[in-house]
This record gives C-alpha cells, structure tokens and sequence, in this order.
C-alpha cells in the first residue's frame, strides 16, 4: 500500500445547470474527512471531481504534493465507493473483486489471493462463487468494499455507500471502514447527510451548501457549534 496522501482542493470551480461551485478543502494524510450537506449541496460532485470523473473549469486537485487535475481518473491514486455497488449479477463475488485487478479477469496466482484475503477482510471468507443475487444487501455492499481494497490505492472515496443499509448493518460497515482505514492508513472522505456517520468514524468534518464549503473543523466541534445558519437548519433537533 503506497502512503497515505495529503488531499488539497484549491479553487476548484465548476458549473452544474445554474449552480456555480467553487470548493477548497485540505485532508491531513491518514484523516478521514466527513463531508456533510443537504442533497443538491454539491457533495457529489466535489467527490467525482476529486476522482476525475468530472472536469472544473478552474484550480486544482493535489494528491501526495501531486498536481492530478489533468489526469484521467485510473491515472489518479483514488478509489471510490458509491451507494450503487455495481456488482456484475452474472459474475461471482470473487470475479467482481478480481475486476477492480484487471477488467480482463486475467489473474496470476498472487492476485487470486489478493482477491481472496479482501474477501476475508470484508467477512466473505468462504463465498467467492456466489453471485449477487445469492448475497443479501450488506453482502453485496461488502463484496464492493472488497474491490475498492484489492485496487490498493491510498485515497478512498465514499459517496453515502451505505445509506441504503439497516442502521445497525450501516454503523457495522462505517465501523469496517474505520478500521480498514488504521490498517492500511488510508486518506478518506465520507459524503454523508447523516451528522451520525461523521461522528462515528471522522475526526473531521466540512459542511457543503450551495456548492461551497462553508465550514470545516473537529467533527464534534463543528456540529455543537451550529455555525453558520445554513448547518444549524440542515442539523435541525439533532441530539449529539
């Protein structure tokens, strides 16, 4: 696993129908940054242009010291999980992970058993053969999980994979996450709109709203603190 990266996002602008974006934003190396929002806030897209997914009109994105704002996204040192797992029904949960190895399938020995231990380390030990239909929701999330793993890349990207899941099987894959993150001392972002989610496995936090970030700080500081309006509506009665 290469080192963790610094993340910087400097001056990024980009246009989406009529609303126009512009996002700065620092991750430390081995942070994991939550990034919080109404939907329509602009999380999404400040993780695909991240990822190279989309093109800013302006500024920057830096991984490791790195400029990558030119660089096409397999070309960038990113791995993203989304809330569609896309999972192939017709391959095999070992074949779906292999995918993130090589689209070809085209395995040597060492990355079969690559595949098999990001299996294990998700909870599939055992379950290679079977296809999605033959795995429940949280299986399926895992098996996704497992893939983003076996690509070993040092900058993992999250896009709410988990708010379709039960609250107990969400806060079970949040805990897998967190503690994937200290093993392999990954740089993550987690876009959520549940302030639980960022209190759970984020030391850090920025809030998104109209395409900005508008505030960014200790996960439990910034949430107490209510600040400014826009994150005091969006947290509404919330306990912490």
């Amino acid at each position: 696993m290469p080192e963790a990266p610094m993340l910087v996002v400097e001056d990024l602008t980009f246009r989406y129908e009529d609303m126009a974006m512009a996002f700065d934003l620092a991750v430390e190396a081995g942070e994991c940054l939550a990034v919080l929002g109404p939907s329509g806030a602009g999380k999404s897209t400040l993780l695909s242009l991240i990822a190279g997914f989309e093109r800013p009109l302006s500024g920057r994105v830096a991984i490791g010291g790195r400029d990558v704002t030119g660089l096409k996204p397999a070309e960038r040192p990113v791995t993203s999980l989304f809330q569609e797992h896309n999972l192939f029904a017709h391959l095999s949960a070992g074949e779906n992970v292999g995918l993130g190895l090589d689209p070809g399938l085209r395995l040597g020995t060492a990355q079969k058993a690559a595949v098999s231990e990001a299996l294990a380390r998700v909870g599939l030990e055992g379950l290679e053969q079977r296809r999605p239909a033959q795995l429940s929701g949280g299986q399926r999330q895992r098996v996704a999980l497992a893939r983003s793993l076996v690509r070993d890349k040092p900058l993992l990207l999250l896009d709410e994979p988990f708010s379709a899941l039960d609250p107990g099987l969400r806060l079970e894959m949040l805990d897998l996450v967190r503690q994937l993150q200290q093993e392999r001392g990954l740089t993550v972002v987690l876009v959520s709109h549940n302030p639980q989610d960022a209190m759970r496995i984020a030391g850090k936090a920025a809030f998104v709203a109209r395409g900005r970030v508008l505030a960014a700080g200790p996960t439990r500081a910034l949430l107490a603190a209510g600040e400014p309006e826009e994150l005091r509506i969006f947290l509404g009665p919330m306990p912490l």
